[in-house]
């Protein structure tokens, strides 16, 4: 694994796109959008299918073929616990992961549940950074079947971050970032709910990372909170 003086880019990886909804998150999906909108309009022969789920087996070892470590985020269009990736695609995935230890990988999830079903069949290494989205206080069961799995390294992402999260029990989780939703139809969120993720934070020894404000302009609302940036993360997640 990269020390942390070590500089690393930054690289998307799809071997699957699309997905459907399944949580509040989900409503203004950046990745629908970019998938219906954008990479059609362009003709993007990855995104002829719309946001169905697609598997592109011909980019599985891609991965393989990057000699220079990178940060790479796994299915960033798309959800790779969903009940529509067959499982022997699921494990071709991780297989390529445990070929490539000079890189680490970045998997987030809103189907917990099925991460927790496979968790056991998957053999873990240490490049893999597994997260769960928890953008309200409903999803928090989210956070326990994370901690079920046998993943090395735990993160949880509250982005967008919707509803005060209360209590959380950030035991075994390594990291913790936050976010408001942006774009024209950006719901709102609290500073108070921010605070209160950030002051656990503190106090369970949790690092803590402040995106952004969100809001339809999103640069300009920046992520000063309360004087002070917060923007502590892993050494491999840093530039």
């Amino acid at each position: 694994m990269p020390t942390q003086n070590s500089r690393m880019d930054e690289k998307p990886w799809n071997p699957v796109t699309g997905c459907t909804k399944v949580s509040s998150g989900c409503l203004n999906c950046y990745a629908e959008k970019l998938a219906t909108t954008t990479f059609q309009r362009w003709h993007n022969p990855r995104h002829l299918n719309g946001f169905r789920i697609t598997l592109h087996s011909d980019l599985l070892d891609v991965p393989t073929h990057w000699k220079k470590p990178q940060r790479i985020f796994t299915c960033s269009m798309s959800d790779l616990f969903h009940p529509e990736v067959p499982e022997s695609y699921l494990l071709r995935v991780f297989e390529t992961m445990r070929k490539c230890l000079q890189h680490t990988f970045l998997i987030l999830t809103k189907r917990s549940e099925r991460l927790v079903e496979f968790s056991s069949k998957i053999d873990w290494p240490e490049n893999i950074w597994m997260g769960v989205t928890v953008e309200e206080y409903r999803c928090r069961n989210r956070i326990n079947d994370l901690r079920k799995t046998n993943a090395r390294h735990k993160f949880i992402s509250a982005e967008p971050l919707l509803t005060d999260l209360r209590v959380l029990d950030l035991s075994e989780i390594d990291w913790v970032f936050v976010g408001g939703e942006s774009g024209p139809n950006a719901r709102a969120m609290e500073e108070s709910w921010v605070i209160g993720i950030r002051d656990q934070c503190e106090a369970q020894q949790v690092m803590f990372t402040f995106k952004q404000w969100g809001g339809r302009n999103r640069k300009k609302n920046g992520s000063l909170l309360q004087g002070r940036y917060y923007h502590e993360m892993p050494h491999v997640m840093r530039d």
